[in-house]
């Protein structure tokens, strides 16, 4: 039997909580099968942490994170840390130190969601983000002169490399012509004269070896406003670390909220550790009570089986969201109901083994 090694990190607010409904759905998934189980390690890193070592994470914190097959992060942030602190410290961190440079973000209309959107049919809103991981404008570079002076100033330089930006386009390919899609590349080139410009080359350059997928090339302002107004001309879409961030937080808000959005940090060659999270952050306000929604959670952890090779088990996880989502009786209140998150995550196990 394959056991796979996973860290769990909390982290902060909320994180825990959800987290512990992921791992509940997975050893609920390996518990079916019998040919698979899942070893789990928690890692207490995070704002808590840091308050009691200076440091998000230990000093060689990638070097015990190397020995597992993968990590599920629940939460990173808490207003007694500044965010650049705790982002830079943990998510970043981790991301870059594992060259986990595809962030894929899954946006489609579950069964039993609910959507702002007139007029849409559940299947308009089935899109798969590739957003680069690694560089762009989240490259940390920049710096800032004559502080409190009149004449102070700051600069941020984003970084487009050849290679950086040829592999997470090349990924993206890959993906939509293995599930016989369409491709969207996202850029700003008539602003952003140089880094959108040199990304749009490297997209039409590398799609000539892939005659068989349908393309488009989108601005950023007006891939905001079709994904509001016409969601199903998108598939499989690619974009760059900032536009890829932002644009899935507003396919959250289309496909059911943000307590429905989940993201996978991927290593493709497996020379590290992927890293699974829900992307809703880590909601301080409601921590403890006992009422986040771990739907998020639960889809990271689906994400995960798929990256193991059980995408027939990630496939019956959404399935059995799907189910507690449309009898409606194990909702957080977030969604309308009265269910604390342990409720609405024993009800995905129980319709999981349905």
């Amino acid at each position: 039997m394959k056991e796979y090694q996973i860290a769990v990190i909390g982290g902060d607010g909320i994180g825990p909580e959800v987290a512990r409904e992921g791992v509940k759905i997975l050893r609920r998934a390996a518990e079916l099968d019998g040919g698979f189980s899942f070893a789990f390690t928690e890692l207490p890193w995070g704002c808590g942490y840091y308050h009691r070592t200076g440091r998000m994470m230990p000093e060689d914190g990638l070097d015990q994170l190397r020995r597992f097959d993968a990590v599920f992060l629940g939460a990173v942030g808490d207003p007694s840390v500044p965010d650049n602190v705790s982002l830079h410290g943990l998510l970043l961190a981790i991301r870059r130190g594992f060259d986990q440079y595809i962030n894929l973000r899954p946006i489609r209309l579950l069964r039993g969601a609910e959507t702002p959107l007139k007029n849409v049919r559940r299947e308009d809103i089935d899109m798969i983000f590739v957003r680069e991981n690694s560089e762009g404008e989240y490259a940390g570079l920049g710096g800032r002169m004559y502080a409190g002076q009149e004449s102070e100033f700051v600069t941020q330089t984003g970084v487009f490399s050849r290679r950086g930006t040829s592999r997470v386009i090349r990924y993206a390919y890959e993906l939509a012509r293995a599930q016989k899609k369409s491709l969207t590349s996202i850029s700003k080139s008539n602003a952003l004269n140089y880094s959108m410009v040199y990304w749009d080359e490297i997209f039409h350059e590398i799609g000539r070896e892939y005659p068989d997928v349908p393309t488009k090339t989108l601005l950023v302002d007006a891939a905001s406003m079709l994904m509001v107004t016409h969601p199903e001309r998108f598939e499989i879409v690619v974009a760059s670390n900032l536009f890829g961030d932002i644009l899935t937080d507003l396919g959250a808000a289309i496909a059911g909220g943000i307590g429905l959005a989940a993201g996978a940090n991927i290593n493709p060659e497996r020379r590290f550790p992927s890293m699974f999270e829900p992307i809703h952050g880590s909601a301080p306000d409601i921590a403890g009570t006992g009422t986040a929604n771990p739907m998020a959670a639960i889809w990271s952890a689906s994400q995960i089986l798929d990256f193991f090779g059980h995408e027939d088990w990630g496939a019956r996880v959404l399935g059995a969201m799907e189910s507690v989502l449309q009898c409606k009786t194990a909702l957080t209140p977030d969604m309308g109901g009265h269910a604390t998150t342990a409720q609405a995550g024993d009800a995905v196990a129980q319709a999981l083994g349905r």
